[in-house]
């Protein structure tokens, strides 16, 4: 996907056992690997798994090859796309590197006409965020599931909807029918 700066951005298809390693320290530097959390179970095993379900995994690498930053993108290729696990080795921070890979995984699903394109930003990201295009959705709020709740009393309604944020980035939500 070319080069800047003496760096080489690449898309990868796949991870072999020295890229797995590699993917793994950028984890560990941004403090999202932990070997010994249940989350991490299956350990690196889950690593290729990843690259080749991704929409767009991108990787940057030095002159000698070492792999110091890397970003992707997931998404259902037709309508929507996340970014996510930008991260960029701490002293390879600093010199725009972050930036670029958004603004090529951006590209990248513009180019593929998806219309939506989100993250979610960390504490403290969010000028740099807003500095490459993105807004906050106003009024939305991020959420994880941590496992099954009770479910809601009925509503009188035997279809289920779901919220999704807007392409426009507007504050009223669009609900479409569920899966």
């Amino acid at each position: 996907m070319g080069v800047q700066d003496d760096l080489l951005y690449e898309q990868l298809q796949d991870a072999d056992a020295a890229t797995v390693e590699a993917i793994v320290g950028l984890y560990r530097s941004a403090g999202w690997w932990d070997e010994s959390s249940a989350e991490d179970a299956r350990g690196r095993a889950v690593i290729p798994e990843m690259v080749r379900g991704s929409f767009c995994f991108l990787v940057a690498r030095d002159v000698d090859g070492r792999i110091v930053a890397m970003a992707r993108a997931i998404s259902d290729r037709v309508s929507d796309a996340y970014i996510q696990d930008v991260v960029v080795l701490p002293e390879w921070r600093g010199r725009g590197i972050g930036a670029e890979m958004v603004r090529r995984l951006a590209r990248f699903c513009s180019e593929r006409r998806l219309a939506w394109i989100g993250l979610v930003a960390e504490p403290g990201t969010q000028a740099f965020y807003e500095a490459l295009g993105f807004r906050a959705l106003e009024q939305y709020v991020p959420m994880r599931f941590r496992g099954p709740a009770e479910p809601p009393a009925a509503s009188g309604s035997s279809a289920a909807a779901v919220a999704r944020p807007p392409a426009d980035g507007a504050a009223s939500p669009r609900t479409e029918p569920a899966p």
